[in-house]
């Protein structure tokens, strides 16, 4: 079977690792994932081509996470909800889309002991990826959502999309003070090459109980290292893209892949 990842510029992607660590896992050493770099105006033929050519799936990622859609047969209620795919599974009926990144998060919050329900959860940042986050979170009752930008009267699609979930946006300021469960990181800050920064102080961190970082690399940001000397559980974002690509394999081949398996991949990612 053949998958790929379709996006613009793809070269620092850990992606085709990722899936060849489960191929071998499962033993489909014979299934390929390739690189599938496009320009936008070329995306739907290209899609159209991918099908031709007999691909099983692909993942997206920006900036064509929104722009597939008009394209698509249909999408998953997640992928509906957030607006955004990042998972296409061509079939005899037409492509359909999906949203992993929902699936990925969740398995990696769940799976570091950090239930959300009935619990405060703050996200910073209002990007693409803290859609995903907002809306999982969303989903499993929190006592309270928040979502935190440097530039909350500038947000209205992004306040629109938290409210109807039932969260409100703040400000930095307004965050500082607060105390919570939940704390998540979705902006770029201390990503490498950057390292050594974190969008909020050791002050901020120290009054939540879980801290998580969607970046991988550094394997400890300077945000996850506060939450580690002030005792809170802690995960970086190695084991989310780990989980969505999982997922994204469950979907395309209609099958269960053993937890054991994820995390055995997502700890080699990491060596």
């Amino acid at each position: 079977m053949k998958f790929g990842l379709i996006g613009r510029t793809l070269g620092h992607s850990c992606s085709p690792e990722i899936h060849q660590k489960l191929f071998q896992a499962l033993y489909q050493e014979g299934n390929s994932y390739e690189l599938l770099e496009m320009e936008p105006e070329e995306l739907e033929s290209r899609l159209k081509q991918l099908a031709a050519e007999g691909y099983t799936g692909v993942n997206v990622t920006i900036p064509y996470k929104r722009a597939v859609m008009p394209f698509l047969k249909g999408v998953s209620a997640e992928a509906e909800a957030i607006g955004a795919v990042n998972t296409i599974k061509f079939t005899e009926d037409g492509m359909f889309g999906f949203n992993t990144d929902y699936t990925g998060f969740g398995r990696s919050l769940l799976g570091m002991g950090a239930d959300p329900h009935g619990k405060v959860c703050v996200v910073l940042g209002t990007g693409g990826a803290a859609r995903a986050v907002v809306q999982f979170l969303a989903d499993h009752a929190p006592k309270e959502l928040l979502a935190v930008s440097r530039h909350k009267n500038e947000q209205d699609e992004f306040r629109e999309f938290l409210e109807k979930n039932g969260g409100s946006l703040i400000s930095y300021e307004e965050l500082d003070g607060r105390s919570g469960d939940i704390l998540v990181n979705c902006t770029p800050v201390g990503m490498f090459p950057k390292t050594g920064k974190a969008a909020v102080s050791e002050e901020v961190v120290k009054n939540f109980h879980a801290a998580m970082d969607l970046i991988y690399n550094p394997k400890e940001t300077e945000f996850l290292r506060m939450g580690r000397v002030n005792g809170l559980k802690t995960r970086n974002g190695m084991y989310m893209l780990t989980a969505q690509a999982v997922a994204a394999e469950e979907i395309w081949q209609n099958l269960q892949v053993p937890e054991e398996i994820l995390q055995k991949i997502a700890e080699d990612m990491e060596a």
